[in-house]
């Protein structure tokens, strides 16, 4: 039976890190890191293993909480609420998840452990240039040579990768669209070169060069073959979570703006009196609870074990459309000082926008439903 009520534990878990948060990780942080080389508060990232939350969605088994998406849910509306810099996503959620899936006992023992005690950072190396969010815009390759392979090409827009222990590159390895794999390289390794790249959001990207890098034909991550199944499926419980974290900066970023449309007075009365700027108040408070319902309904469905083909692009589609469209809205209230530095929304604002573009954009979310509704 659907049920979107948080329990109480959940509800604890939401006050633990949203106390952990305010202290550890206010805005003045945020604006600290915006295009730091590092990218996040190594201090916050050691709470946060020490809280259990770097392995909460890991298995037990390999020394995490082995929690649902619900939990997942909730703390990531936190992290969007707060903007928590963190490479939490790209290593605890898709990295961890690729390895759960499809890695080998080696490659679990070896790593799971390691990101739930925060002790490895692995993040996800995907998109290229001019490629796309299709295996088809996979062109990096992998080359079969002796008892292991060789990685040559580019990659763009790699979350942390600088702070990053492994790499966890997807691949090209023949010519059918789907014949992608997964492989553990080490940025250190000969013919790895990062380069700092700047972003809308200002957080922390790479480019990522792999000049004929060699690995060992146990980095691969799975079967031969199996790489972008694996990939799909990981970034499927990724698009719930960013869903999440999209609701959870528009709903801070419509409370802000709100409080202001409170305070602020124009013409002898508060600007939430006048009816054109209520309206848009009202459409935005509309959106942003009906994306946290089909948020918190595809978490629900994850955590029952359905078929989230459709609900989590669905999720992340119309959370992060909001995300935009809200603080965009808030921008025109607030006026020519929202764009401002010292103002707080445009910073949401601009995250929002990197967001929906992140991962899987609204395009290729479409696909997805597409696909989903349609067949084929």
């Amino acid at each position: 039976m659907l049920d979107l009520e948080f329990g109480p534990e959940q509800e604890m878990l939401r006050d633990t890190v949203r106390s952990l948060f305010a202290s550890s990780a206010p805005l003045s942080v945020v604006r600290d890191l915006e295009d730091d080389p590092v990218g996040y508060p190594v201090d916050l990232w050691k709470q946060l293993a020490e809280l259990d939350l770097l392995g909460l969605l890991v298995p037990e088994e390999h020394g995490g909480s082995g929690m649902t998406a619900l939990e997942g849910v909730v703390l990531y509306e936190e992290l969007g609420r707060a903007l928590v810099p963190t490479p939490h996503f790209a290593s605890c959620v898709l990295a961890a998840g690729a390895l759960a899936r499809s890695g080998s006992d080696d490659q679990r023992a070896a790593w799971l452990p390691r990101i739930s005690s925060g002790e490895a950072i692995l993040t996800p190396a995907w998109l290229e240039p001019e490629g796309g969010y299709s295996p088809m815009g996979v062109t990096v390759t992998a080359t079969a040579d002796g008892d292991g392979f060789v990685l040559s090409g580019t990659k763009r827009h790699v979350p942390f990768a600088g702070a990053a222990t492994r790499l966890v590159v997807l691949a090209r390895t023949g010519d059918a669209p789907g014949a992608v794999d997964l492989f553990l390289v080490d940025p250190a390794a000969p013919g790895v070169t990062l380069t700092q790249q700047f972003s809308v959001a200002s957080d922390t990207q790479y480019e990522v060069v792999l000049d004929d890098v060699r690995v060992d034909a146990s980095a691969r991550i799975g079967d031969a073959g199996t790489g972008w199944a694996t990939w799909e499926a990981v970034m499927a419980d990724g698009a719930i979570l960013a869903a999440a974290q999209a609701v959870g900066g528009a709903r801070y970023a419509l409370e802000i703006t709100v409080q202001y449309a409170k305070d602020r007075r124009q013409f002898d009365k508060p600007l939430g009196a006048f009816q054109a700027l209520a309206h848009y108040l009202a459409d935005a408070a509309t959106a942003v609870d009906g994306a946290e319902v089909l948020v918190h309904e595809a978490a629900w469905a994850r955590a029952a074990g359905h078929d989230v083909a459709k609900l989590a692009p669905m999720a992340k589609m119309f959370a992060c459309q909001t995300f935009r469209d809200v603080t965009a809205t808030a921008q025109q209230i607030f006026g020519g000082i929202g764009f401002t530095l010292e103002f707080d929304i445009q910073l949401y604002f601009r995250r929002a926008k990197a967001l929906q573009l992140s991962w899987w954009d609204t395009r290729a979310c479409e696909e997805r439903v597409a696909v989903a509704v349609l067949g084929g």
